[in-house]
């Protein structure tokens, strides 16, 4: 999908743009934009910085590979699908959709022509399903849904992987070996839980990859798609303050908080290490993939996804 919303605003140019917006490790959850690319950046840079916690983890995590030679390869894949707090992951995720609706030239053009940009931020702030009134919105839901989905669907995909990897590891004898100091290792994998996302140089060229590669994908928009749109209209008007209240969404965050809880409580009762690896494919890479998955799906959606995975049963 090639870059099409050149001079249509800072905000959308930062979304197709974000090496000249975030060029240099920083402070978690804050990337400082180079002289040279003042008027590039939005006036809310955080967003980029919060899709770059979403974008950096989906990455890490689906690229764990499951062909497990010994502990020590358990051990590092267990601390990098921990890696994620879960309220950051989620801003995280609707920061990202919200990204890729701002590819959309016709809602970034809607928004800065519109006369009352003071009521309409407003209005987005106190219901985001005003913005799927705006021209291009339908296109732009289209664009976060597509980009959600995939990122989701990967990390899934691979989390079935691994969880394979559980049971064909058995015939390794290290696998059936309990694993040293259980609860030192459930220790360490709650504090990495806990840490803040901190970026690397390479994160800002990874999130504009990743946005350039999106899909689309048609249908009515869930409540999280719905609240991206809406932020991203309100990052075009430069209203980051009354945007905060969009950063989350119930159903998506106990999802995604209950996806690390039981991640802990397998770990907890884990014996040896494949069924450390069993925990990681399940509840670190699965769960969560499939959270993110969920969050592009309305109610009815989600009804008959998991109709139609019962069957094949």
């Amino acid at each position: 999908m090639k870059n099409n919303i050149t001079g249509l605003g800072a905000a959308a140019a930062c979304a197709t743009a974000l090496v000249a917006c975030t060029t240099a490790p920083a402070p978690p959850l804050a990337h400082a934009p180079s002289p040279t690319a003042q008027m590039a950046a939005p006036r809310d840079r955080g967003l980029v910085a919060q899709a770059s916690a979403f974008e950096s983890f989906m990455r890490h995590a689906r690229g764990i590979d499951a062909q497990f030679a010994g502990p020590s390869e358990v051990s590092e894949a267990l601390q990098t699908g921990a890696a994620h707090e879960p309220h950051e992951l989620e801003s995280g995720m609707i920061a990202y959709a919200a990204l890729a609706a701002l590819q959309e030239p016709r809602l970034v053009a809607a928004v800065r022509a519109n006369r009352n940009p003071g009521d309409l931020a407003r209005r987005l702030s106190a219901d985001p399903q005003a913005a799927l009134a705006l021209p291009g919105a339908e296109q732009a839901e289209a664009r976060a849904s597509g980009a959600l989905f995939a990122q989701g669907a990967a990390l899934a995909g691979e989390g079935e992987k691994v969880k394979r990897a559980a049971y064909t590891v058995q015939h390794q004898a290290w696998s059936k070996a309990k694993v040293p100091d259980a609860a030192a290792r459930l220790s360490r994998v709650k504090h990495i839980s806990a840490e803040a996302y901190r970026p690397n140089r390479e994160d800002p060229e990874r999130l504009r990859q990743a946005l350039a590669d999106g899909e689309r994908r048609p249908g009515p928009p869930s409540p999280v798609v719905t609240r991206a749109v809406a932020l991203a209209a309100l990052s075009v008007l430069g209203e980051d303050g009354q945007a905060r209240s969009l950063m989350s969404e119930p159903r998506s965050d106990s999802c995604i908080r209950l996806a690390k809880l039981n991640l802990f409580q397998c770990l907890a009762t884990a014996g040896p290490h494949y069924e450390d690896i069993f925990c990681l494919g399940q509840h670190a890479m699965i769960d969560p993939g499939q959270c993110v998955v969920d969050a592009t799906r309305t109610a009815t959606q989600r009804q008959a996804a998991a109709t139609k995975a019962s069957y094949k049963r």
